[in-house]
């Protein structure tokens, strides 16, 4: 059974980095075959994409509100997914999920309802 868990979340000011980091800690999943992503619900919204990086490390795709500021990456021989946010802002405030794709070998998914498995989330806070 897949498990993904996030780290790294914390408090920070704004224009200040964190780095969240998501791990398949059962190492159950056959993690090169799968497209993973990040996405984020702050209070009172709805989940929204945030980022995604295809199986094969080629696609990247980014929302609009996060380019230029963050960048995903992932390391398939530790079976974890990288979350490196730069001049963070308060409206960055948010707990921030970890999924993997449902279908293999698929790239370009950043719809939620194309990602099964997740984390429980790791909160992150940016006070202005």
């Amino acid at each position: 059974q897949v498990q993904l868990v996030e780290s790294g979340g914390g408090l920070v000011q704004a224009g200040g980095s964190l780095r969240l980091s998501c791990t398949d800690t059962g190492r159950t999943l056959a993690f090169n075959i799968f497209t993973m992503g990040w996405f984020r619900q702050a209070p009172g919204k709805e989940r929204e994409f945030v980022a995604a990086i295809s199986y094969n490390g080629i696609s990247i795709d980014y929302s609009d509100s996060v380019k230029t500021r963050f960048t995903i990456s992932r390391d398939d021989a530790e079976h974890t997914v990288d979350l490196q946010m730069n001049s963070l802002k308060p409206e960055d405030t948010a707990v921030y999920f970890c999924a993997k794709a449902r279908i293999q070998f698929r790239s370009r998914i950043t719809r939620e309802r194309d990602f099964d498995s997740w984390g429980q989330g790791t909160q992150v806070t940016v006070s202005s």
